[in-house]
């Protein structure tokens, strides 16, 4: 478990580092369109900061993968969480971006929330890979429902003013997905063939949709409103299934209970926060 938690810890500096790149790399890009994914895909690469980022970011999944085979994913989504700080801070030194204070406690609050949500809970050990199957695929729809529902959303006089956060948020759904099915495949050695190749298939379209999803939020919307969001939201929804899906346990005392409903109110104001107030990157026509 200890090298699955310095894994984690790689993994969350070098997604901040490649998210940075990527941002930056897809204002120098057309727009991304869904109904052209491919000439999507080439016109990011074409950028040598995306180029650059899909590469770190590369890098960091297999890091991440690595991590969540030796850890239970409640603790590695946890220490992902609480790297956000590094995000505002390579944003601020490295990149010249502002953050906006309210940011700042943003970030602060959600790491720290995410974090504590860990810390309360009994001690453990172990990967905590077993799951059920009934459990996983009811989570796993769930959540596919919910980012099919804002997407299909993100259109609306509601959601268009302020459509970056929506598609970060439709990215965030979509990593988590993918990433608690990968948890699962780690401890999948009983499941059959004739499930194992449709749940691939799955974590390759969520993973697929949530790179373009990502790089449509970074185009449209700030650095760390579009990072932070889709890194909260990610974390948050592989947090919930440690619990619900592969049996972390929760707090066992009434204190413990009230810390992790405080932790949970601070990650819900981080989410409120996030958003800057001076008005959104602008781009034209990101999704068709």
């Amino acid at each position: 478990m200890q090298i699955g938690i310095g894994l984690a810890v790689a993994a969350a500096l070098l997604t901040n580092l490649a998210s940075l790149f990527k941002h930056r790399g897809c204002h120098h890009a057309a727009p991304v369109r869904l109904q052209e994914p491919l000439r999507s895909a080439r016109n990011l690469a074409s950028s040598p900061w995306f180029a650059a980022g899909w590469g770190i970011a590369a890098v960091a999944w297999f890091v991440h993968v690595a991590a969540l085979s030796m850890a239970p994913i409640s603790i590695v989504q946890a220490v992902l969480a609480s790297g956000a700080v590094t995000l505002a801070v390579m944003a601020q030194r490295v990149f010249g971006d502002a953050v906006e204070p309210r940011q700042w406690l943003a970030l602060l609050l959600g790491g720290a929330g995410l974090a504590l949500l860990v810390v309360t809970v009994p001690h453990f050990s172990g990967d905590h890979s077993g799951f059920e199957v009934g459990g996983m695929l009811g989570f796993e729809g769930g959540l596919a429902l919910l980012a099919i529902g804002l997407a299909l959303g993100h259109r609306s006089e509601r959601f268009s003013k302020r459509s970056e956060i929506t598609l970060a948020a439709v990215a965030g759904i979509l990593f988590a997905l993918a990433g608690v099915a990968i948890k699962g495949l780690t401890g999948a050695g009983g499941v059959s063939l004739a499930l194992l190749a449709p749940w691939v298939a799955l974590t390759m379209v969520a993973g697929i949709g949530a790179q373009y999803a990502a790089a449509a939020a970074l185009q449209r919307g700030g650095a760390i409103e579009t990072i932070g969001l889709i890194g909260l939201i990610a974390n948050a929804a592989q947090i919930a299934a440690g619990v619900l899906v592969f049996g972390d346990p929760l707090a066992a005392s009434p204190l413990g209970v009230v810390l992790q409903g405080s932790a949970f109110v601070m990650v819900c104001a981080s989410a409120l926060l996030i958003p800057a107030r001076r008005a959104s990157v602008a781009a034209s026509s990101v999704l068709a």
